[in-house]
């Protein structure tokens, strides 16, 4: 069995590795026009799809940039049209709120609902969900509708705080779990918990991270044993291996 403290010495590790990754890009900053345009709408269309996939969209990879071009995909439902649409828009603003160095609040995170949510349940987007959730399939069970608004300003506290202390990739890890176990909305949780956690790395300095739909079962996975056990260390993990294709494209 590894033990508490050799998984605590192998995660800092990897924060020096991925810190050294970092210095070697920064150098490179600002890097040449044609690789950022090259490497944005990459990112777009595969952070759109496998975010929306892991959420059970059936949109291809091909037919999801057939979409987010303004075409319709046949045989395939609005909605999933939508939730493509949707998403990148997410993604815009999350860019805009990491230029204007805005921090992590409850009104960025309702507004960001608010846009996954448009044209596909518009009387709950970036509105706090008034009932119930089980996540299907975890052991963890999210709180109360009741308690949720407590727990997502306690949310905020601990980020504002304690968050601050962490290393960029740790506090995004937690703020990608923490979130997403508080459950605050009906629908969307998931999507908003991987866009809350690219602007933290973002913010830092770091290129965003794609979790891929292939690993769909190891995310939900470490996603449950943080939410159980406290053991961030599986899911960081992921997060940490998901950087690896940036690094290749940009030579550092």
């Amino acid at each position: 069995m590894i033990s508490k403290q050799n998984t605590c010495y192998n995660q800092t590790m990897n924060f020096q590795k991925l810190d050294q990754l970092k210095t070697k890009l920064d150098i490179h900053r600002p890097l040449d026009n044609s690789i950022v345009k090259n490497l944005r709408e990459d990112l777009i269309l595969r952070w759109t799809y496998n975010s929306n996939a892991i959420e059970g969209n059936t949109l291809t990879l091909n037919e999801t940039k057939v979409a987010l071009e303004g075409i319709t995909v046949g045989g395939k439902s609005l909605r999933e049209h939508f939730e493509a649409i949707n998403h990148k828009e997410a993604i815009l603003f999350v860019e805009s709120l990491v230029e204007k160095d805005e921090v992590l609040s409850e009104y960025t995170i309702k507004s960001l609902h608010a846009l996954i949510l448009k044209n596909v349940d518009d009387s709950n987007a970036g509105s706090y969900r008034n009932v119930n959730v089980l996540i299907s399939g975890a052991t963890h069970r999210p709180p109360t509708n009741i308690e949720v608004p407590s727990q997502m300003e306690a949310f905020i506290t601990w980020y504002k705080n304690e968050a601050q202390t962490l290393h960029p990739i740790e506090r995004a890890c937690h703020v990608h779990v923490d979130f997403v176990g508080i459950h605050p909305f009906i629908d969307g949780n998931g999507r908003i918990s991987r866009l809350l956690m690219n602007f933290e790395l973002m913010k830092s300095g770091f290129p965003p991270v794609v979790l891929k739909v292939e690993n769909r079962l190891a995310y939900y996975d470490a996603l449950d044993k943080a939410h159980t056990l406290g053991d961030y260390e599986p899911f960081t993990t992921l997060v940490e291996e998901s950087f690896e294709p940036y690094w290749y494209v940009l030579g550092v």
